[in-house]
């Protein structure tokens, strides 16, 4: 293995303390009863961590570092249910996800990636952006919406967690990124990634019919009785047998949702009604702000490699661990 250099500089996060090629493996933990309720103030000695099956010292961070949060949210054509859904949940995302000292970012993506509110700590920012989000597109290109969440928040101070927020399908629609670069990119920076997803048969069945002034951004919609309210023929959202057909074909694609999550230690939930997807961000909230955070240097091996991991209790193994699954040595 070769040398490692640590900073003495007690203040600076423990992510940024070693100048190394070193790879340093941070590991969200949550510890819950059989209750599921949080379980707080254990420490680095109650826990044990494995690589691999091999036993691996840890260090565990005490501060509550800042939180850099971008939530990318899919608007191609089968999304206006959702976008109507996320009017209102602007605040959710940067008051209780990122908290008082984080800072949230917003892009949406279907057949490219839009910027609509770059970093900050003003919800009503946040919220305003959320609000005037518009169907666009007809792909979905989660990957390539990973992959630039990712350089966004490469290029943010050190010291601070990193986390994307995925509103989404569970699989890409026609990105050109490559799903080992982007999973490469998500393992350097040791960002967790939490996916809140829908089904696109179930969603267009959640809304009632709609007038012209439904298909504007809800923060340019009018009051009455100034509103629009022609009619809008009845569009169900994609469907049929062609639809059908398409979207079984899709199936044998990676369930991005399933794999981000586990291999980053973040969380997938899925919604239909709204209320259901604001208790799924209050959920995450919850769980990102009760995390122990682990780190540990990855053992010398194979570059690409995976390496599973698992964490425990000691003297206590009926609590629920859950931690990401995994990593890859960086090549």
């Amino acid at each position: 293995m070769r040398p490692v250099v640590l900073c003495l500089a007690l203040a600076t996060p423990i992510w940024a303390q070693f100048k190394s090629t070193t790879q340093l493996v941070v590991a969200p933990t949550t510890v819950t009863d059989s209750k599921g309720r949080f379980v707080d103030g254990l420490t680095a000695d109650d826990l044990i961590l494995t690589d691999n099956s091999v036993r691996q010292p840890i260090q565990m961070d005490w501060m509550t570092y800042p939180i850099d949060l971008v939530v990318a949210v899919q608007t191609s054509a089968n999304s206006g249910p959702v976008i109507d859904k996320l009017g209102g949940t602007g605040m959710l995302f940067s008051q209780m996800l990122a908290g008082g000292t984080g800072e949230t970012a917003m892009i949406s993506f279907s057949d490219t990636v839009k910027l609509h509110q770059d970093f900050t700590a003003d919800s009503d920012a946040v919220r305003h952006a959320m609000r005037m989000l518009r169907m666009e597109g007809g792909d979905a290109h989660a990957l390539d919406a990973i992959g630039e969440a990712l350089r966004m928040l490469g290029a943010r101070p050190a010291g601070r967690r990193r986390i994307i927020l995925m509103i989404a399908e569970k699989r890409d629609r026609g990105s050109s990124a490559a799903l080992p670069d982007v999973m490469a990119l998500a393992q350097r920076l040791n960002t967790a990634i939490y996916w809140v997803t829908w089904s696109p048969f179930l969603q267009p069945f959640t809304v009632k019919n709609k007038v012209k002034e439904d298909l504007k951004p809800i923060d340019e919609r009018r009051p009455f009785p100034y509103r629009d309210e022609t009619p809008v023929p009845y569009e169900p959202g994609p469907g049929g047998v062609k639809y059908a057909l398409g979207e079984l074909a899709r199936m044998t694609q990676p369930d991005l949702s399933a794999l981000f999550t586990a291999t980053t230690g973040g969380r997938a939930l899925g919604f239909v009604k709204k209320d259901a997807l604001e208790e799924a961000i209050e959920l995450i909230s919850l769980e990102v702000h009760r995390q122990y955070i682990l780190t540990f240097l990855a053992p010398a091996g194979q570059p690409g490699a995976f390496h599973s991991i698992q964490v425990s209790v000691k003297r206590n193994p009926k609590l629920r661990v859950m931690t990401r699954s995994g990593y890859w040595t960086v090549e």
